[in-house]
């Protein structure tokens, strides 16, 4: 269907879409290049996140959850592994199977860069007025319910 179309709100809609989109990757971004600690590559720091959250997991997982291929989470954490953050182990649940669970130092890792990214947020946060900063918080919790259902 044509823009022109589309009814106006829909319109509307689709455009603070847009522009939300753009300010999500461009505070992501920002949030990249302003790290301090250990560089990872986007999708091996999406899946370390997600180890610490969900260990042990099976790299099945970490490729559904990311999302990527399932070869692309076995080369990633085996990158990880590799940098000595994250180490295999049988899994609780099938002797058989691997898990994928942090080291010490995967985990001194996560919370730094937990913690830095946070600090560099709230920078940005801070150049708001409180209630922009209360609704940007609000918004946050909702968009993490939706990314649940990923």
């Amino acid at each position: 269907m044509p823009l022109w179309r589309l009814p106006t709100e829909v319109i509307a809609l689709a455009q603070e879409a847009l522009q939300l989109l753009v300010s999500m990757h461009r505070i992501v971004r920002h949030l990249r290049r302003s790290r301090t600690t250990t560089v990872l590559h986007p999708t091996q720091f999406l899946a370390l996140m997600l180890i610490a959250d969900e260990q042990p997991i099976r790299i099945g997982e970490i490729a559904l959850r990311v999302p990527c291929s399932q070869p692309t989470a076995t080369t990633t954490v085996a990158a990880l592994e590799q940098a000595g953050l994250v180490r295999r182990e049988p899994d609780p649940v099938d002797g058989r199977a691997t898990a994928v669970v942090l080291t010490d130092t995967g985990a001194e890792t996560v919370a730094a860069s937990g913690r830095q990214a946070a600090d560099e947020l709230a920078k940005l946060l801070s150049r708001l007025p409180e209630e922009d900063q209360t609704l940007v918080l609000k918004a946050g919790a909702a968009l993490a319910r939706i990314t649940d259902d990923l």
